[in-house]
């Protein structure tokens, strides 16, 4: 929800407000709705209609199936993303360039360095997660917030990198490289963040509880709809932006007013 309603909408209300319209790679868009859409819909909807256990969770059986299936849907994204289909996540024809990073064109670094470089990211993160996961929870228990708050303020802390590159690239009107950005780290999430929970409850029997409840089930449907929606034709303007802003403040209010 952060992701897709708050950094999306954030962006498509800033690019329309300088811009008027933006372009972008309609392929490219697709290829990611369609995956995260599938494993969305696989990981955090399904477990509420299964039968076979109790509760939001798989069998042993499905959990296995969806896990392999997880890998290798993001491995062949993967592939067609990087090496097959590579031109449909570069910028659109239609896009035009601002004028400072036409005078400034990008640097390329060595696979090496963007490696160190994430890794670096990866640590610092982490660490920051850590140190400030305690004070927060004492806040949040001090003043009485739901325990979901505290969640949502670090979610938003290890996105804000993600989402700061997406803001600064659609500032310079490369609207492609924002949604690569908050889409890759979307489909990352979903694709190896729940294959990655499950093998862990697997290995150690535990169920896992993947089934959004109350509220949220509906909300994320409806995102994933005004998602697909928004990004039907090859240009954006302020209004999808407000959309999604507004599918991100009804998530902020159900998490004090499920």
């Amino acid at each position: 929800m952060i992701a897709l309603n708050g950094f999306v909408g954030l962006c498509l209300l800033i690019g329309g407000l300088r811009y008027r319209e933006q372009y972008y790679n309609l392929q490219g868009v697709n290829s990611y709705l369609n995956v995260i859409m599938t494993l969305a819909v696989l990981g955090l909807v399904l477990p509420n209609f299964t039968t076979s256990t109790s509760g939001p969770t798989f069998s042993t059986e499905q959990g296995i199936f969806l896990v392999v299936m997880s890998l290798l849907l993001y491995g062949i994204f993967l592939l067609i993303q990087t090496m097959r289909h590579r031109r449909y996540f570069m910028e659109s024809k239609d896009a035009t360039v601002a004028a400072n990073v036409a005078h400034h064109p990008l640097q390329v670094r060595s696979t090496a360095f963007h490696v160190t470089l994430l890794l670096l990211y990866l640590i610092t993160v982490i660490v920051l997660a850590k140190k400030f996961a305690v004070p927060l929870d004492n806040s949040v228990e001090q003043f009485g917030m739901p325990q979901a708050f505290g969640g949502a303020i670090i979610a938003a802390l290890v996105l804000a990198p993600e989402g700061i590159g997406a803001i600064e690239a659609t500032l310079r009107d490369q609207l492609q490289r924002s949604i690569n950005i908050l889409f890759g780290s979307v489909l990352a999430t979903i694709g190896l963040t729940i294959p990655a929970v499950l093998t862990i409850g697997l290995i150690t029997k535990r169920p896992v509880t993947l089934g959004v409840q109350g509220g949220n089930l509906p909300l994320l449907l409806l995102t994933l709809a005004v998602s697909v929606v928004t990004f039907t034709s090859r240009k954006t303007n302020v209004l999808q932006g407000c959309v999604h802003l507004l599918l991100f403040a009804i998530f902020v209010l159900l998490i004090f007013a499920p």
